[in-house]
């Protein structure tokens, strides 16, 4: 693999931030009810701009190519990480888990089947979310990529209280690894991007 030359990194980095902003569009038109195949888009282009980067690694990106490329991939990684786990997560749970408006989730137990009687778990699920990505991605993106351990251990302390119910750790791991993905792939894209 050989490095790109410097108008070709440009183009290339030009080409990357495209994809982060298509992905961005996408996925705010798609943050109120996920659907697949808005986000089997969003994941091809991200697929196909991690293969890029791979194959074709942009080098010495000047600092106006690098800044928008940087903003948008934040931005896709943790405005987009939403709609792809919340999708993620309907998937594994086959929509049998309803979510609260703050990202928590309704358990009710299945002896009573009264709604009066659910309760409420993981509550602020939506603002932790997008809290794990942005730290994520920006660990990745500056070379740090340690740094997730460290928002992984920080949100599994925080919601170790709740994981006694098998719908909370099911959704808890599910989800963390779906947002997680997300925002590591991005910023591994962001990082290879900048050279």
């Amino acid at each position: 693999m050989s490095s790109a030359d410097p108008l070709l990194s440009v183009i290339l980095a030009a080409g990357i931030a495209a994809v982060m902003c298509a992905v961005l569009i996408i996925s705010l038109v798609s943050v109120r009810k996920p659907t697949t195949p808005p986000m089997v888009v969003c994941s091809a282009l991200i697929a196909a701009a991690l293969v890029v980067v791979v194959v074709v690694p942009p080098s010495d990106v000047p600092v106006a190519a690098g800044i928008p490329l940087t903003a948008l991939g934040i931005a896709a990684a943790t405005i987009g990480g939403n709609p792809f786990t919340r999708r993620a997560l309907d998937i594994a749970t086959g929509n049998r888990v309803r979510e609260t408006e703050d990202g928590g989730i309704l358990i009710i137990a299945s002896h009573d089947a009264d709604p009066q009687n659910a309760r409420t778990l993981m509550r602020g699920g939506t603002v932790i979310g997008y809290l794990e990505r942005l730290a994520a991605v920006i660990a990745i993106a500056v070379g740090f990529p340690e740094a997730v351990a460290a928002v992984i251990a920080v949100k599994g302390i925080g919601r170790f209280p709740e994981l006694a119910e098998p719908e909370a750790r099911e959704r808890f791991i599910i989800g963390t690894v779906a947002s997680l993905l997300w925002a590591g792939v991005i910023g591994a894209i962001v990082r290879l991007s900048l050279g």
